[in-house]
């Protein structure tokens, strides 16, 4: 298995590079789609090995295509406040297209919004919570089904349906993983409790928009895009461009037996690089070195941790926990070097949530997503090395943090020139936040540090070798930071209960 295990590698941290090198030589300028170039080349040259679905693997390759193509047609740039609804234009598409091809499945997501229309009791106490801040930082479009997110109340929805269980999986999955329109569950409500509604108005207009969003996903999420003020490209004409190249590789990937639920997953989780990750927005932010410095510094502990440790992997699921854990031990360490830690920063930001809360009320749903994806990360990132450190106490030899029995490089930090000075970027003789400063700004997007495009090219690889099996979403324990730290919702968590 450990040529198969190599090229998950190649191609994961191909896509890794693919962008940090782009945006290292592209950051300070103006973003054309152009600049997305290389990712796509990078996803072009994935492979199918022997037991892995051609189908899976081509769903990702044709999706990517599709959508720089269709992108391509319709404008030469994305400004900043669209880009973070590129990647929420697949799914609708795809489970519009798995209606049509299966009048079963169809028949079970009618149910199903039928079940929406029932569920206003629970409706309205997931989104009253989430207004209220009930649940502490949440991410409502987590992978997970943590609480508050759009997925767990979507689980609790499901197991009252009666339907087949592969069709609640698919459901789950298109509204996890999968990105199922930008909707997050909760905002109607909020925004319309603020506006003057009663609270049985309010819940009743957040029960008929989360029905809208299964009932017609395209059109859906056309209208949240009006609503949004989108202006940088016509989401009806990508919607209906992206369509007629997917399809074959939806139909490809029906025929081959394909889970539904990863059919509406993998179109999704793979094309954010260009115009999101690839974006203004990253360019602007990756002006400053000590920012860049930090995404470089951690791709380098992925690379040299992976291929230190490929003869040891057992299993492909492995090397997804081996480069997660090696890039939250990294980011852990940088802010270690400034004499912070992950419960530090986990009790600030979750204080600053709650306050966030008073301040704005009708606040996006999204707000906090990429502070809690960075807390989880720090989070586990802190235990790993916390035990390394135990283990080192009282000798002089070198911190050697582990994952499933692989050892985490720390080197490329040390190496690191800019991360190694940072008084070139502050006040010389008082420059000891630096580094933690550089993460603060990351907190709020650190899509290639935890990495999106590894994760996403690895778990394409992984659910080509288990095609018939929903990957979609995480059904265990995710050790949420600010529940293990802080908060005390674990109780509401679904992962035990998922259909």
């Amino acid at each position: 298995m450990s040529e198969i295990y190599k090229k998950m590698i190649n191609e994961a941290m191909g896509a890794q590079r693919a962008d940090v090198e782009t945006i290292k030589k592209k950051r300070g300028t103006q973003f054309t789609l152009t600049d997305a170039q290389p990712y796509v080349d990078a996803v072009k040259k994935m492979t199918v090995a022997s037991g892995q679905s051609a189908a899976v693997i081509d769903l990702h390759k044709t999706s990517v295509t599709s959508h720089f193509d269709a992108l391509n047609k319709l404008t030469k740039t994305i400004r900043p406040e669209d880009d973070p609804f590129v990647e929420h234009y697949q799914t609708p598409v795809v489970l519009e297209i798995l209606c049509d091809q299966d009048k079963k499945f169809e028949k079970s997501l009618d149910t199903f919004v039928k079940q929406i229309g029932k569920s206003e009791a629970l409706i309205g106490r997931e989104s009253a919570r989430r207004y209220a801040g009930f649940y502490g930082p949440t991410c409502v479009v987590d992978f997970a089904l943590i609480p508050g997110s759009t997925s767990n109340v979507v689980n609790q929805i499901l197991k009252t349906t009666d339907i087949p269980t592969d069709h609640k999986q698919t459901i789950l999955a298109a509204k996890s993983w999968g990105m199922n329109t930008s909707y997050g569950v909760g905002e109607v409500f909020a925004t319309r409790i603020e506006a003057g509604d009663t609270l049985t108005e309010a819940a009743e207009k957040e029960v008929k928009q989360l029905q809208a969003i299964y009932e017609s996903p395209v059109k859906a999420q056309a209208e949240l895009m009006d609503g949004a003020g989108h202006t940088s490209f016509d989401v009806r004409k990508y919607m209906e461009d992206y369509r007629r190249m997917i399809e074959p590789a939806v139909k490809a990937a029906i025929d081959d037996g394909v889970h539904y639920g990863n059919i509406a997953t993998i179109p999704a989780y793979c094309v954010g690089d260009i115009a999101h990750h690839i974006a203004q927005s990253t360019f602007n932010m990756c002006k400053d070195d000590v920012i860049m410095a930090t995404i470089e510094a951690v791709t380098e502990v992925m690379q040299k941790t992976l291929d230190a440790n490929v003869d040891k992997m057992k299993s492909e699921y492995d090397i997804l926990s081996v480069v997660t854990g090696a890039s939250a031990s990294a980011t852990e360490y940088i802010l270690e070097l400034d004499g912070f830690n992950a419960p530090m920063i986990v009790d600030l930001l979750t204080k600053r949530f709650h306050n966030l809360v008073q301040l704005n009320p009708t606040r996006g749903a999204a707000a906090e997503l990429h502070n809690c994806d960075f807390m989880d990360m720090i989070y586990r990132g802190w235990k790993i090395i916390d035990r390394a450190r135990r283990a080192k106490a009282g000798s002089s030899g070198q911190l050697a943090p582990k994952v499933a029995g692989c050892t985490i490089d720390l080197s490329p930090i040390h190496e690191n020139e800019v991360l190694m000075n940072p008084q070139w970027y502050a006040y010389p003789a008082c420059a000891i936040t630096v580094r933690a400063s550089a993460l603060m700004r990351l907190s709020d997007y650190p899509c290639l540090l935890t990495s999106e495009p590894v994760t996403a090219t690895m778990m394409t690889n992984i659910i080509a070798l288990h095609k018939e099996t929903a990957a979609a979403p995480v059904r265990a324990c995710k050790d949420c930071a600010a529940a293990c730290l802080v908060d005390f919702r674990h109780q509401y968590c679904e992962y035990k209960d998922a259909v």
